[in-house]
């Protein structure tokens, strides 16, 4: 696979009017809708919806609550694996906000981890609403073998990702700084990955306004 040539860069904040679109779009009315167990359950393609995905434990339920302030709209929890539906969130009735089950380790038997990710993995490739994923990766480890396959899952298919590093305020300015760099090193890999990546602290607020209106600007 070609290496991309678009350079990859840290997104900095766009204008305020897209930031208030952001800011208006998650406080208004974010209920949770449904958990699926298999792709006949997914709710009617009728609006476009974004997706989080990442490696068990990366932080998806902390960002969800942080994105949409509110603390126990998504359940988190320390046990990897804690997520095993796919969870659809109604944004005002205008975009679906997913959380995925997380992919890699997980502390469940080994054929429930199989059933969930094989569903994952259906999800990504299949659905037409899917406007982007934006596939969330711990900036204290960076990217994972685990994360390429889901990456070249999204390749395979066409479908737009964009990286989302989790967790920032953990590592020190220097390391997260060459984690970035290996990030952008390794998201050139992927055709289907889109060029600004977005960093994250669900727990110090972070980046959440940036991630708010790259959603916004997708709904």
């Amino acid at each position: 696979m070609a290496a991309s040539q678009v350079p990859f860069t840290v997104m900095e904040p766009p204008g305020a009017e897209i930031l208030e679109r952001g800011r208006k779009l998650f406080t208004g009315p974010c209920t949770f809708l449904k958990g699926v167990v298999a792709m006949d359950g997914l709710p009617a393609p009728d609006r476009p919806e974004v997706c989080l995905a990442g490696r068990s434990n990366v932080g998806k339920s902390s960002l969800i609550n942080a994105l949409t302030g509110r603390s126990g709209l998504a359940r988190a929890s320390n046990t990897p694996g804690r997520t095993q539906e796919i969870n659809f969130f109604d944004l005002g009735g205008t975009a679906y906000l997913v959380d995925l089950p997380g992919y890699g380790y997980a502390n469940a038997p080994l054929a429930k981890v199989a059933k969930w990710q094989e569903l994952l993995r259906q999800y990504l490739a299949g659905r037409v609403t899917l406007a982007r994923a934006f596939v969330l990766i711990d900036a204290r480890h960076g990217i994972k073998g685990v994360d390429h396959e889901i990456m070249d899952v999204l390749d395979r298919s066409a479908v737009s990702f964009q990286a989302v590093l989790t967790k920032a305020d953990k590592p020190k300015a220097m390391e997260l700084a060459q984690v970035i760099e290996a990030v952008k090193a390794d998201l050139a890999r992927h055709p289907a990955a889109y060029p600004e990546i977005i960093v994250t602290s669900a727990q110090k607020g972070t980046g959440i306004d940036l991630l708010r209106a790259a959603i916004a600007g997708l709904a």
